[in-house]
């Protein structure tokens, strides 16, 4: 760790003006006021990120609004109550309990914005300021900093990684036609990505993830009357959270044990809190704050097990839907505007007005057939970096300063700064967010990504009495619900 406490003209340069790069842009403003922070992105107007701005007002929050609070003033469920703002269908479904209430993504993304709004700078040495633009290299050694897009340079004393969710990974073989065809969206967030389809045509979505009922939700809203088709392995459905009862945490004196171990002591305790009349989200919630530790414990192949194997249905009842959105997904089921298969694809063929997918359905010999005008990729964000030709990543490889993880979940870092080709541990460079997931698994959420920002932003910024526990352990002392 740079010893920086004793300069009062540093500068850090942030690249991703996401959930995570705007968290710790703000936070170490807040400690360092001296300090020069860039937040590098090529949004108009950073702040919001993927997550919180490319969404509908029928897009919420996965997660109540009190587990949204970030340590930044005001608190969000302060700034919503001057907010103005009409939530009508949230607290009615919450019983009138802001805390409980499950809002419109849209309205985090308004918060982070006006927070950085607020704390950005005039003064052009020090304070927060905002870089509209493209990182897509790194200058020269001995220089530090990158090279944007449009040829400027950005000089900084360190560097952070806050790209957050990379876009999802078209699930085709290198060399498929599809790559190309008019047909085939490879990522329904980029900007227009949905427009001018013909709403009379059937639709297939690869994929039934969150980001899958996203996407139908908004082809519905949008006016979608042809069928829509959901496909995936399993063919999974996120759950939906319910509210009610308590579970005490149970994992951390069960460690060290196996993905198959642990994935059975989770199931009888949701048995047990069942026959109590507990739901069984509780028992989720419990073992939330012991996931780092978890994985921190599992040794490679082991990881590679619970990925393979267990991570579908892991992710079905982690990552959960709010219930209004589960509600909009039943009706979409119960009127078959919306089917979901499982199995997969096994080939395509061009058709008239689109293509036409042969599926390989589950408990089925025979072959099915599906035409569809648009196939939208809806697999969720990707990780495998060493794959990516993102030119950012591609120059810091090319340098040999990271290490892609062999799993191909993000960078290996050792307590947020990057580890290099060789495995050392830099000084200089660093990483946050969903990029880390290789040392802690479980990082793309408000609460963990909150806990890591809040760390780096103390030891960046010289703490000295701040305990320097495992961020797994701090996780854990997070408690149980988060």
């Amino acid at each position: 760790m740079p010893d920086l406490s004793t300069s009062p003209a540093r500068t850090i340069a942030i690249v991703g003006g996401g959930f995570s790069g705007t968290l710790l842009a703000l936070k170490l403003t807040a400690a360092r006021p001296e300090w020069r922070v860039l937040l590098i992105d090529p949004a108009v107007r950073a702040g919001r990120g993927l997550a919180y701005g490319a969404c509908e007002p029928y897009h919420l929050l996965n997660v109540p609004a009190h587990r949204m609070e970030t340590g930044l003033t005001p608190p969000f469920q302060a700034w919503l109550a001057g907010a103005g703002v009409h939530l009508d269908d949230a607290l009615a479904e919450s019983d009138g309990v802001m805390a409980d209430a499950f809002l419109p993504r849209a309205l985090l993304g308004d918060y982070l914005q006006q927070r950085l709004e607020d704390a950005r700078s005039t003064d052009p040495a020090r304070g927060l300021h905002t870089v509209r633009g493209e990182a897509v290299g790194l200058l020269d050694a001995p220089r530090r900093g990158v090279r944007l897009l449009d040829g400027r340079e950005i000089v900084g004393d360190l560097l952070v990684l806050a790209t957050g969710n990379l876009p999802p990974r078209a699930p085709l073989p290198g060399d498929s036609w599809l790559h190309d065809h008019p047909s085939f969206i490879p990522d329904p967030w980029a900007p227009r990505a949905l427009e001018g389809g013909d709403p009379e045509a059937p639709v297939l979505m690869l994929g039934t993830g969150l980001t899958m009922v996203d996407i139908a939700l908004k082809l519905a809203a949008e006016g979608q009357k042809g069928p829509m088709y959901a496909v995936s392995r399993r063919g999974l459905l996120p759950t939906a959270h319910k509210a009610g009862g308590a579970w005490s945490p149970f994992v951390a004196p069960l460690l060290p044990a196996s993905p198959l171990a642990l994935s059975r002591a989770i199931r009888a305790a949701a048995r047990q809190a069942e026959r109590q009349g507990t739901p069984w989200q509780r028992v989720m919630d419990a073992v939330r704050p012991a996931i780092a530790r978890v994985w921190e414990t599992w040794t490679p192949s082991q990881r590679r097990q619970f990925l393979r194997h267990l991570r579908p249905r892991w992710d079905v009842h982690r990552h959960r839907m709010a219930p209004r959105v589960a509600a909009r997904l039943d009706a979409l089921l119960e009127s078959a505007a919306l089917t979901v298969l499982g199995g997969r694809v096994t080939r395509w063929e061009r058709a008239e007005g689109g293509v036409r997918a042969h599926l390989h359905l589950r408990g089925l010999n025979a072959e099915q057939s599906l035409r569809a005008a648009r196939v939208i990729n809806c697999t969720g964000p990707r990780s495998d970096l060493d794959r990516l030709a993102n030119p950012l990543f591609a120059d810091l490889a090319r340098r040999r300063l990271i290490r892609p993880d062999p799993l191909g979940l993000g960078l290996e870092t050792t307590d947020c700064a990057v580890q290099d080709a060789d495995g050392r541990v830099s000084d200089w460079l660093y990483a946050v967010g969903p990029l880390t997931r290789p040392a802690l698994w479980e990082v793309t959420a408000v609460p963990e990504i909150t806990a890591q920002i809040d760390r780096l932003s103390h030891e960046l910024a010289q703490d000295a009495e701040r305990p320097r526990a495992a961020l797994a352990e701090v996780f854990i002392d997070m408690g149980a619900g988060i």
